[in-house]
């Protein structure tokens, strides 16, 4: 496929850095670059020291593996929060979808991914042995499994169960208003928030 070139090097070179965004290809990339040529300076040296910013100094929560300005993420930190209940989830975006409902009053685990053979993740590159070991200090008394509806979601919720039942603690899955297939992030807020609300006991088949 044919790649432009700029007469500018400069342009080219920012071209090329956009391009590697997700979503972005050479065209927007193109409009990217030449929307922050028209911007004062200010505004893009404050963009790249945001950027800057994240990259350095945002890091994962101690506890549940959120993203964090600090140690313990705002959740964790908020002596408001029933930490009787740990929701499991896949990554940070479904911790967001669900904050987003309003419906939701727990903790979290971000598990970093799930069990998916065909593209080599295994249960010892998730953070499995973490939420072991905040069960293990007691004090919870359900877990919820939040994870997408899909092949490898239900095989991840399955090796969890199986994980957790020793500990005799109430297992539930969010309902099925979120469909077989379908991905947290995707699903719409009203949606998402009436499947935690009406959460079930997690059967496994």
């Amino acid at each position: 496929m044919f790649e432009p070139r700029y007469v500018s090097d400069l342009l080219q070179k920012a071209v090329d850095a956009f391009s590697r965004l997700p979503g972005i290809g050479p065209k927007s990339a193109l409009r990217l670059a030449l929307h922050l040529l028209r911007q004062e300076e200010e505004e893009a040296e404050n963009l790249a020291q945001s950027i800057t910013d994240l990259r350095r100094k945002v890091v994962y929560c101690s506890e549940c593996r959120m993203i964090s300005d600090a140690p313990l993420c705002p959740v964790c930190s908020n002596p408001e929060r029933d930490r009787g209940i740990i929701c499991v989830v896949e990554n940070v975006r479904d911790v967001m979808s669900i904050e987003h409902t309003g419906r939701y009053k727990g903790l979290y685990h971000v598990l970093g991914g799930i069990i998916s053979p065909i593209d080599g993740i295994g249960p010892s590159d998730l953070a499995v042995e973490p939420l072991m070991e905040r069960l293990g200090r007691g004090g919870v008394r359900e877990v919820v499994l939040a994870l997408s509806t899909t092949m490898e979601g239900e095989t991840t919720c399955f090796y969890l169960y199986k994980k957790i039942a020793s500990y005799k603690l109430t297992v539930t899955t969010i309902a099925r208003g979120v469909g077989f297939g379908d991905q947290l992030e995707y699903t719409d807020e009203l949606t998402l928030g009436r499947s935690i609300e009406n959460r079930q006991p997690f059967k496994p088949e």
